[in-house]
């Protein structure tokens, strides 16, 4: 995806990431302004709302422009990295975008594939009015505004990024189209700062900045962040009082404001995904948690066997729970499936898409495996062990994290009994695993103390009923007790 300008420079657009992803927030930047790059070459790390990936420009030359700062979310199409021919310096104009090709290297972002998806309706840049100091109302703009990514033949060239930034400013139409405004005054005719960055905006107004008193010295007179900086070497300190003291914004009306020691953390990325799914989960499933106690002692003294077996190949106990639910989803297929809301009907997949619960430093992730009933139990260990450290390790493509239809939450691990956890949307049944510790059993009619499990299942009352959920959860636990059983459905 990219623009290319007239003097020959080219704009590496944020790809589209697919699986319905929009956006994706900068991480690190992996290139600096005057670099040099190779097509291929990784430039930025961006993380999506699916996992956190390297993203290669197609374009060889030397870097004039980097659209972004660190910490800052861009749409999809919107511009990443601007390209100059190799030794050719930083030709005039190349801030002028015109959208003219979709291209790319053939390099394929893993998965996301290589389309772009279906056309996109553009929207008619509008004006977003400044909002220090008030002056004048801001113009609207003219009925033939040029699409989002092009100037028109009236516009002035569009402000390139300085020191990482490119997101809407005052008098900056949401593309980044600078209209003409005489000599450096705003679009009104006063004199509005001109200021892309939020980071820059925000640190003015905690310390107190009058950015229309400063001089940006960014392309086309931007306010940069050194320049906010520069500006606080000269100014008096302030109580700590009136350091904290900026009224909380209209949205929160009705809060109390945030104290000097309360921590706020920016509800985005997976954080924001998670809880947008969990809440849709709750809005629109109406899920209930059954649950029983089980004699895990033979199924640990199985596995066991099976490891000292073949020592070089190892079966976790999770690989031997993934199993026995294969085996019970066979036997109930009614809960490997979802509910299609617009269509009023419940769709039974035909192949298991089992979901594996991780909790990782980026947050809880349901990495899939595809298929899983193909698998044989030694394989199914290997792909678990795998998947779960590529998990944590940030390294899964978005396209594993999605599709799931039956997840497995082994939350023993955190040292808890039971749970009523909420059901990964859009699917239908969720089968959690408590730890595994010594407790009295009765066997045979004598007291013993034995391994002793709590399984729950939660499930869409939707897609089933009582006797169903009850007859899944009732063979999963006597294969647990007796995995002799899986012998018969192997």
């Amino acid at each position: 995806m990219s623009a290319r300008t007239a003097a020959g420079t080219r704009v590496f657009l944020l790809p589209d990431l697919g699986e319905g992803l929009s956006e994706a927030e900068i991480v690190e930047w992996k290139v600096a302004v005057g670099d040099v790059v190779t097509v291929d070459q990784s430039v930025v790390e961006v993380e999506t709302a699916k996992a956190v990936v390297d993203v290669p420009c197609p374009y060889a030359g030397t870097v004039v422009a980097l659209h972004g700062a660190a910490g800052e979310t861009r749409p999809v199409g919107q511009p990443l990295v601007t390209i100059a021919p190799a030794g050719g310096g930083e030709p005039a104009g190349y801030a002028t975008y015109r959208e003219e090709e979709r291209a790319g290297s053939g390099n394929v972002l893993i998965g996301y594939g290589t389309g772009h998806g279906g056309t996109r309706r553009r929207r008619r840049p509008r004006l977003i009015p400044a909002p220090e100091p008030a002056a004048a109302p801001v113009a609207e703009p003219a009925t033939g505004s040029a699409p989002v990514g092009t100037v028109g033949p009236s516009s002035a060239p569009r402000v390139p990024a300085g020191a990482g930034v490119d997101a809407p400013a005052a008098g900056v139409t949401t593309d980044g189209v600078v209209p003409p405004a005489g000599d450096g005054t705003s679009p009104t005719g006063g004199t509005a700062p001109l200021v892309i960055s939020p980071i820059v905006r925000r640190l003015a107004r905690e310390h107190g900045v009058d950015l229309g008193g400063l001089r940006g010295t960014g392309p086309g007179g931007v306010i940069r962040r050194s320049d906010v900086e520069a500006a606080l070497v000269t100014l008096p300190a302030r109580p700590a009082a009136q350091h904290t003291a900026d009224p909380a914004p209209a949205a929160h009306v009705g809060l109390a404001p945030a104290d000097a020691s309360d921590v706020v953390i920016p509800l985005t990325g997976i954080r924001r995904v998670i809880a947008d799914k969990l809440s849709r989960s709750r809005r629109e499933i109406p899920e209930v948690t059954i649950w029983v106690d089980a004699d895990a002692t033979a199924l640990l003294a199985t596995r066991a066997a099976i490891n000292a077996a073949t020592p070089d190949a190892p079966v976790s106990v999770l690989a031997l729970l993934a199993r026995i639910c294969l085996s019970g989803l066979r036997r109930f297929p009614q809960l490997n499936a979802h509910v299609d809301t617009e269509g009023q009907r419940i769709v039974q997949s035909a192949g298991v898409h089992l979901g594996i619960a991780a909790q990782t430093d980026r947050g809880l992730l349901v990495p899939v495996l595809r298929d899983a009933q193909r698998l044989t139990t030694r394989e199914l260990a290997a792909a678990l062990a795998q998947t779960t450290a590529d998990a944590r390790a940030g390294t899964l493509p978005p396209a594993r994290l999605t599709g799931g239809t039956f997840t497995l939450n082994n939350y023993g691990v955190f040292g808890v009994d039971g749970s009523t956890p909420i059901i990964n949307h859009p699917e239908a049944a969720l089968l959690g695993v408590g730890r595994i510790v010594d407790k009295p059993w009765v066997v045979d009619g004598q007291l013993a103390v034995r391994k002793v499990t709590q399984l729950s299942l939660t499930f869409d009352h939707r897609v089933c009923d009582g006797g169903v959920a009850g007859g899944f959860l009732r063979h999963v636990a006597d294969c647990v007790e007796q995995p002799a059983l899986l012998v018969a459905n192997v």
